[in-house]
């Protein structure tokens, strides 16, 4: 660690104290933030180039979520989904418009909503496939990140995720990412779903060959299997248009989405899907308490409102080429590597110069915040607001650390 950060503060050392270690994040205590910048307790200024890992889209604090925030606040904040209120119909149809699909289901967490589009598949291939009972099987690929859910961690491939947390539910089959010989290999009569990130976000922002979605959407559809397209971090304009899918003209049978759809604000997450697949489901068989709650639709409405412009799809698309230009000069010089896309970056490091944790360390000295992974990898996910400038500053502070 830099000698600077020995100088650990007191929040830190209390806040280590009291929690539990599931976490490992670098020593500073944000205290306040506004759009792409936040300060800590001590009145220092970081740019945010992780954005909350594309939960902050919109950046921190973006007016109109608060707006709409405050105003719900006022007025209702939770009924179950024992009653219906008054937010709840504009969110689930205007969401469904923006995804294309017929019905939505508001859960919280995007572990949540990968649980119910597990559930949902499971169901759809016993009812509608005609799957016997209890041998339907899911197909996902190595290097994935769905959540940690004892249920997730039995089909993750991250024994830091896995290790420990059995016994592990069975029916998944694990293949190669990118590799559509193995998972045409690997799907049968008895399976009901591939579940596949269009790109890997916590494996370091990991880019499928071209061709690869495409190939996975007509293997589905050949065999009678559902796509589901997990979402919950390229979703919502991070990578320059709406879906990550969409890049390649895919069109999943189910959308999973979070993180970005809450605003920053509240945990929102939603499964999208048409009527012949999440029709599946009755009362009794699947649900939340907080899911689909006042608070959470007003905020989430307007989050699919602001998507819904195209402003920040074209925000990510434009910014990301300048912030891709800037770090591939960077190649030889300390990075190994730069792959991603719109906003979404990640970088190799050389391995021998230092390590992605180091990196980052070296980073939030020098005011940006970003985030490792997989030992010399770091991500970088600014928010969506991020001017050209700030790109640039960023971009700067990388060569900066990478020149040491």
């Amino acid at each position: 660690m830099i000698e600077d950060m020995l100088r650990t503060p007191a929040a830190v050392q209390d806040a280590e104290r009291h929690t539990a270690h599931n976490y490992h994040p670098l020593p500073v205590v944000i205290s306040s933030a506004e759009g792409a910048w936040v300060t800590d307790v001590d009145g220092r200024r970081y740019l945010d180039c992780l954005a909350g890992y594309s939960a902050l889209n919109f950046g921190h604090r973006h007016p109109t979520l608060i707006a709409a925030a405050h105003a719900q606040l006022d007025k209702l904040t939770l009924t179950s989904r024992a009653f219906i209120h008054d937010q709840f119909a504009d969110f689930c149809r205007e969401l469904a418009a923006l995804c294309g699909k017929d019905l939505v289901l508001p859960m919280n967490t995007g572990a949540e909503a990968v649980e119910t589009g597990i559930k949902v598949a499971r169901k759809w291939g016993y009812q509608v496939k005609g799957v016997p009972a209890g041998q339907a099987n899911i197909v996902v690929a190595e290097g994935n990140f769905h959540g940690r859910t004892t249920t997730i961690v039995s089909f993750s491939t991250d024994e830091d995720a896995r290790a420990d947390f059995g016994p592990y539910t069975p029916g998944f089959r694990v293949v190669p990412y990118g590799d559509l010989a193995a998972l045409a290999e690997a799907i049968d009569e008895h399976t009901v779903a591939v579940l596949l990130e269009p790109i890997q976000g916590e494996q370091g922002v990991v880019v499928p060959p071209e061709g690869y979605l495409p190939g996975v959407r007509q293997l589905c559809t050949e065999r009678d299997v559902l796509f589901i397209a997990d979402e919950i971090q390229s979703g919502l304009g991070r990578t320059g248009t709406t879906f990550a899918c969409e890049q390649e003209g895919v069109v999943p049978d189910m959308y999973l989405l979070g993180k970005a759809l809450g605003g920053g604000i509240v945990p929102v997450s939603a499964v999208a899907a048409d009527t012949d697949v999440l029709g599946v489901l009755r009362p009794g068989q699947h649900g939340s308490t907080f899911g689909g709650n006042p608070l959470a639709c007003a905020v989430a409405t307007e989050v699919v409102r602001l998507l819904a412009t195209g402003e920040f799809q074209r925000r990510s698309a434009e910014l990301g080429e300048r912030l891709h230009a800037g770090l591939r000069g960077l190649i030889g010089k300390g990075l190994v590597a730069v792959r991603g896309r719109g906003l979404w970056v990640g970088l190799d490091l050389d391995p021998s110069l230092m390590s992605g944790r180091e990196a980052c360390e070296r980073l939030m000295e020098r005011g940006v915040l970003a985030k490792d992974t997989h030992g010399s990898t770091i991500r970088l996910a600014p928010p969506l607001v991020i001017t050209e400038e700030e790109i640039d500053h960023a971009v700067a502070q990388v060569a900066a650390v990478l020149a040491g």
